[in-house]
């Protein structure tokens, strides 16, 4: 039943980025399993991080569910949706639910989807990630898929307007090949290796990127050791703390 709403809802995302005209360069999503589960793991830039992961995965015939924050479950028009398309709700206060929940996904072949930065990074740079993912996958007995999204900073994040006009902006995806979480190693030491891999991946999307900032009014969206104007994640750190 949970298709009859997941389907739709892709076509209509489709349908928006052909409006928005985004020039998606999507690459490595043969190394996405066609069969069984597996955790995809993602940097997060943007609210609709999600939307692009769950596309690279679309060649391969597969949907995602992902682990997402409960209150968008509870919106009033992101709710049914995100319950239709068998997302999984995170309540950080009780976070065991929402991980049997996925191990239970993952066990009966789905694929899960997990940021596991946890929050959007405002300096477009990678955070620490939390085990998790690692976890999941090892208990599970499951493959972890690292990828990385380049330009969705610059349609809708954290701390700036949404930009949903016919503006040409690029999307760069790249998906990395699996990586087996051995249960006789620390998830620690696979999270480790996974972020590894995440870097290597968004360093690779950043290269690839076709354009650049147009102006000073336009660095925002670049990292600050690329030479943008986005916060160091020092300063992203100092204004949380306040």
């Amino acid at each position: 039943m949970a298709e009859l709403v997941y389907r739709p809802v892709v076509g209509f995302a489709r349908t928006l980025f052909k409006v928005w005209d985004l020039r998606i360069d999507c690459q490595g999503s043969e190394n996405i399993p066609r069969s069984g589960g597996a955790v995809l793991v993602s940097n997060h830039i943007s609210y609709l991080d999600f939307v692009f992961n769950g596309l690279a995965a679309l060649p391969q015939k597969r949907l995602v569910r992902f682990m997402a924050k409960e209150s968008v479950f509870r919106h009033r028009i992101s709710g049914p949706l995100m319950r239709g398309m068998k997302h999984i709700p995170v309540d950080r206060e009780q976070g065991e639910a929402a991980y049997q929940h996925a191990l239970r996904s993952l066990r009966s072949g789905e694929i899960v989807g997990v940021f596991p930065e946890a929050t959007i990074s405002q300096s477009f740079t990678l955070k620490s990630f939390k085990s998790g993912a690692a976890r999941l996958a090892q208990e599970a007995g499951v493959p972890l898929i690292p990828m990385a999204v380049w330009g969705t900073q610059r349609l809708w994040t954290k701390g700036h307007p949404r930009n949903f006009k016919r503006s040409h902006t690029p999307i760069t995806i790249r998906v990395g090949e699996a990586i087996e979480a051995s249960r006789d190693k620390y998830a620690g030491a696979i999270t480790r290796q996974v972020r590894e891999r995440v870097q290597e991946l968004l360093e690779a999307a950043q290269r690839a990127y076709p354009v650049r900032p147009k102006g000073p009014e336009d660095t925002w969206w670049m990292p600050a050791h690329l030479g943008g104007t986005a916060p160091t994640p020092e300063q992203v750190r100092e204004a949380e703390a306040r």
